[in-house]
């Protein structure tokens, strides 16, 4: 999985995935040549790199023992870490939406790795309880529609999203989209808590948390549901409640595309150019699992904009990991935590491959970016929960 042998690290998790699938076991070897995949040797699984376009190694059992060796030994920073078991993979997204609105379910879709799309009424139905692996993309939990008010309110696409938002919170018993979104995100969190992996991209991340922090006060503008805020809702809300986020200041303006002062996307001075971030070096035998989510055939990943695009470094809670960072610009582009027996990850911006993806463009081809390091991280979070479980020594 190095940058200079591996032509298709995407389709290398699908075969990875596709093998557990088969009920044989796969050994993740961390931080070598870039994350390699250790895996049976058989004609089947051979057969299957080659129809997908993925390189491949046969080692012998005498090269095989000498890698581990090498893996093992302290004096290296990497691990072999067994995975064991498929995960069961869910995306939450409302049923109109077109995979390349998504760049999660474009990369399952290009690795071929499956995956169920879920939304409102069966989250409510807890039917999370059937999944290892929830997604969250774009999506706005705190009812006020994306806050693409200012913009495109007489859209078409806008009107009839909005029209039927409103409809399915009547149909499943709720007065307000923002009540029932965030009797969804009260069941997501209690997923999460329970033992699942919940992973957010764009602002699905940021829009969560303040949902959260919310509860049980309006932050919505009247355009949005119907009557106004409460007063000086600001003060009235809880981090406590949140996973990743603290002391952010809430957008009150409906106008203004932006949710909080979490998000860096107005706060950026970085061209385009330049816009990179890097990803943390961790020790792979004490901290296996930030490890293994910053797999990758380089540590400097090319920069790309969200409607939630990074996070503003002193709004993230200390007890919450860091993964890849900005620090030119002060900003967390990929963090992760813990809450209760699960785990999240949230990965700012829309699409690793789109800098500025807008409302329109095309999608992604991502036949065009097979070894992408922005969605090879995607996949480490997919592959995450196949891991057998280690306890964090840190």
């Amino acid at each position: 999985m190095d940058a200079e042998t591996q032509k298709n690290h995407l389709k290398a998790y699908g075969i990875t995935y596709w093998t557990l699938e088969k009920q044989l076991k796969v050994k993740w070897l961390l931080n070598y040549r870039g994350g390699s995949f250790l895996l049976p040797d058989t004609e089947e699984i051979q057969r299957e790199c080659q129809i997908r376009g993925v390189s491949f190694e046969i080692l012998s059992d005498a090269k095989t023992e000498s890698i581990l060796e090498k893996i093992s030994s302290p004096s290296e920073n990497m691990e072999a870490v067994v995975l064991e078991k498929a995960p069961r993979i869910a995306v939450y997204s409302p049923k109109g939406n077109l995979p390349w609105d998504d760049a999660v379910t474009m990369v399952l879709t290009y690795a071929e790795i499956p995956y169920e799309t879920i939304y409102d009424e069966e989250v409510l139905n807890d039917a999370l309880l059937l999944y290892d692996w929830l997604h969250l993309h774009h999506e706005d939990f705190t009812g006020q529609f994306g806050k693409f008010y200012a913009n495109y309110r007489t859209a078409a696409w806008y009107i009839e999203e909005k029209k039927e938002a409103e409809a399915l919170a009547t149909k499943l018993g709720y007065a307000k989209v923002s009540e029932e979104k965030l009797a969804v995100s009260l069941k997501i969190r209690d997923y999460v808590i329970g033992g699942g992996f919940m992973f957010a991209m764009c602002s699905a991340t940021d829009s969560f948390d303040i949902a959260l922090s919310a509860e049980g006060v309006d932050i919505c503008e009247p355009m949005f549901d119907g009557d106004p805020s409460d007063a000086n809702y600001q003060a009235k809300i809880n981090y406590n409640n949140t996973f990743a986020f603290k002391d952010f200041t809430l957008e009150r303006n409906p106008m203004v595309y932006e949710f909080s002062s979490i998000d860096m996307t107005q706060k950026r001075q970085i061209p385009k150019m330049t816009d990179y971030f890097t990803l943390m070096d961790f020790s792979a035998k004490w901290d296996p699992i930030p490890t293994m989510l910053c797999q990758n055939h380089t540590a400097l990943v090319k920069g790309f904009m969200g409607q939630t695009t990074s996070f503003t470094r002193d709004e993230i809670k200390s007890n919450v990991l860091v993964l890849g960072e900005n620090k030119t610009n002060g900003e967390a582009k990929y963090v992760h935590g813990i809450k209760g027996k699960g785990f999240f990850t949230f990965y700012g911006g829309h699409d690793p491959e789109d800098y500025t993806h807008k409302v329109g463009d095309p999608k992604t081809e991502l036949d065009l970016y097979p070894t992408s390091p922005g969605y090879r991280l995607i996949l480490n979070n997919v592959l995450f929960p196949a891991a057998k479980k280690k306890k964090q020594k840190t």
